[in-house]
């Protein structure tokens, strides 16, 4: 089990993979930010909309980085940088610019 120091960490180590959506094999849905939702949500099942608010260009997740962290493997964390996901650790939260 993980926690969140370990999920910034992964995030920093695959940020060289920063949307290239092109590289995820047998992607859950061909709009990257649909397939970022789709993972997301198999991960950390919710009932609410997965977008909780909107700042100037970006939009902020409703999946609680501590749950995530639990059950997310590196190579999600990959696919979802590659999607254009990334983690805030000083407001621990996932964002993606829109």
């Amino acid at each position: 089990m993980h926690d969140t120091e370990w999920l910034s960490e992964m995030f920093k180590k695959y940020d060289d993979e920063f949307l290239k959506f092109e590289s995820i094999e047998s992607p859950a849905n061909e709009r990257p930010d649909l397939c970022a939702f789709l993972i997301l949500d198999q991960l950390a099942p919710g009932s609410s909309d997965m977008v909780t608010t909107a700042e100037h260009d970006k939009i902020y997740l409703e999946v609680e980085p501590e749950d995530l962290a639990k059950v997310i493997t590196e190579s999600d964390i990959r696919d979802l940088i590659r999607c254009g996901i990334m983690y805030d650790e000083d407001e621990n939260l996932l964002w993606m610019f829109v």
